[in-house]
């Protein structure tokens, strides 16, 4: 008899033991209010033309704000190219526009704690962690329509490309959307058709052919960028 009343007593002890170390493992909750760091849902629309780095930082910050994390200053990951080489004023580069860090994604995942971080080896920018602005995936390169192409008009380093000996990496630093000129772009995915550095580039991988909508989609975009909360 004193066994068979302590059993269901055991049995109720363990389930609540199980319950709380469930409980007490579940991942975070994806909040709005924690994020720094996406990829943009939607492109502009109209290629590669942004309207400059305002039109670009401006969609940033919409899409952040219907997600509800509009209280920070978002920045598109942009550069832009001058022909007067680094140092000529009018060259902008992206690492510079974003801000110290750290940067968390949707779910609040790290996935650099600093610009240095961010351009080495120790970045968590990959597939799973390259979150839109929703906690949502985007479509990889083994997906239709592949949208793994993101426009950064930048070098590995996230700094920006001169003239001479560089074509047009911007496409007109961000005001084309014809078929001339071409935009740099990284695989978000962290991969491309060889396992070669460039291809597996999240910021510097290959140029677009042209910069019209199509043009982006034809070689694995939609116009989409990085956005992140620079303070």
């Amino acid at each position: 008899m004193h066994r068979s009343l302590q059993s269901p007593l055991l049995v109720a002890s363990g389930l609540l033991t199980l319950i709380s170390c469930s409980t007490a493992q579940s991942p975070p909750m994806s909040s709005g209010k924690e994020m720094t760091f996406f990829i943009t849902s939607v492109g502009v629309g109209k290629g590669a033309d942004l309207g400059g780095l305002d039109g670009a930082d401006q969609h940033c910050q919409s899409l952040a704000k219907a997600a509800g994390a509009g209280d920070r200053t978002w920045r598109a990951y942009l550069s832009t190219q001058a022909v007067g080489g680094l140092t000529d004023p009018k060259a902008v580069h992206a690492r510079d526009r974003i801000g110290g860090g750290p940067w968390r994604n949707a779910k609040g995942v790290m996935v650099a704690n600093s610009v240095d971080d961010l351009h080495s080896a120790k970045n968590n920018l990959t597939k799973e962690t390259a979150l839109d602005e929703k906690g949502q995936p985007v479509n990889d390169r083994t997906q239709k329509p592949n949208k793994h192409d993101i426009l950064t008009g930048s070098r590995a380093d996230g700094t920006a490309f001169v003239g001479t000996p560089y074509p047009d990496m911007t496409c007109g630093n961000w005001t084309k959307s014809g078929t001339d000129g071409s935009a740099m772009t990284g695989h978000f995915d962290r991969a491309g058709p060889v396992d070669h550095a460039w291809a597996t580039s999240w910021n510097s991988s290959h140029p677009s052919r042209g910069c019209t909508q199509e043009n982006l989609r034809s070689t694995g975009g939609d116009g989409l960028l990085y956005c992140f909360a620079a303070k």
